[in-house]
């Protein structure tokens, strides 16, 4: 999903760039607008995928852009909102938004929503079996072979070698394989993605200390280098 387009909305400048932060770091073109109006105007000029839409924004408030936007587009929409009730929730939804996160949020947790939501897109689930090599994923099966031998992978050990394997080459680090393998409310230490990494290998690489599928990226993570 890197490349798609997301625009940020909200009046307060932190919070924008806070959350520009995050998903830049998931490899996602980023528009801001600090108001109602401006977010309307990028919202059709820039086409973006997706929108973080604060509720409390100056001049047209975020339920009034919601309700614009919907009758000119389906374009993708996650709420911020620092009220609590659930009829204050359930606003934004029964307009058409896709998703809301409470303020105040981790900005781990908003770039795990925005992947959520745009996986639910048409076209963006992936194909159902991917071919590296000796190497088959079959994600309608949830099982991978190689060499055309079935490999004993746990639940967490299949989810990481699937999200290396859809991006080949691209370097995710240890809070991204956490966010998508074990959610974005896993409580743990990103260590714990080295130990199903390491465990992975044993079954998958040939010779796990020269590993030739998936390739540790220094200061960063990991990224898988299959041959198609």
């Amino acid at each position: 999903m890197a490349g798609k387009k997301v625009l940020i909305v909200d009046d307060d400048v932190k919070t924008v760039e806070l959350v520009k932060l995050y998903l830049k770091r998931d490899g996602y073109k980023v528009l801001t607008a600090y108001d109602g109006v401006e977010a309307l105007r990028l919202a059709r000029e820039g086409h973006p995928d997706l929108i973080v839409l604060d509720l409390m924004l100056p001049d047209i408030d975020g339920l009034e852009v919601c309700r614009t936007l919907r009758g000119e587009s389906d374009v993708s929409i996650i709420m911020l909102t620092a009220r609590t009730t659930d009829e204050d929730k359930l606003a934004g939804l029964e307009l058409g938004a896709d998703d809301y996160v409470t303020k105040p949020f981790s900005p781990r947790e908003l770039a795990a929503r925005v992947r959520a939501v745009l996986r639910r897109l048409p076209g963006e689930r992936g194909p159902a079996e991917i071919k590296r090599g000796e190497l088959t994923v079959d994600f309608v099966k949830h099982k991978a072979f190689l060499a055309g031998k079935a490999l004993k992978l746990s639940p967490t050990e299949f989810k990481l070698l699937g999200i290396l394997a859809r991006e080949p080459g691209r370097a995710f680090s240890r809070a991204q394989l956490i966010d998508e393998a074990l959610g974005y409310d896993f409580v743990g230490f990103d260590r714990t993605v080295d130990v199903h990494i390491l465990n992975l290998r044993r079954k998958l690489e040939p010779d796990p200390n020269h590993p030739e599928y998936i390739k540790t990226v220094y200061g960063v993570g990991y990224s898988f280098l299959g041959s198609e």
